[in-house]
């Protein structure tokens, strides 16, 4: 029976350290960016856009597809950064509580 406690003591402290980092990815923030610059964003760790700029130089509204591509750009490159943080943090994590790093969670 003592195994099973302390299997059910881990699981309770790593649903709570997960707790912990969903809550800090609410509040961490990643830059994305586009056009070498012209177009940056700011963006949460669960994927809340913060802030766009553009380069006033790019707004031209004869060519509105480019700038829309841009700012397309930017807000994934945020989005890419944003996911790669969390997956970093929930493989060390992982690797704290002594799970295989490629282990599938319910969540």
């Amino acid at each position: 029976m003592t195994n099973f406690a302390q299997m059910m003591q881990k699981a309770q402290k790593f649903k709570q350290k997960m707790q912990d980092l969903q809550d800090r990815a609410q509040q961490m923030e990643v830059s994305g960016e586009a056009g070498q610059g012209m177009v940056t964003c700011r963006m949460t760790g669960k994927h809340e856009l913060k802030a766009l700029k553009i380069d006033p130089s790019i707004i031209k509204p004869d060519d509105a597809e480019v700038m829309e591509d841009l700012i397309i750009a930017c807000v994934n490159d945020a989005r890419m950064r944003a996911d790669k943080v969390m997956t970093d943090e929930t493989g060390k994590l992982m690797q704290e509580m002594g799970l295989p790093p490629n282990m599938d969670l319910p969540f």
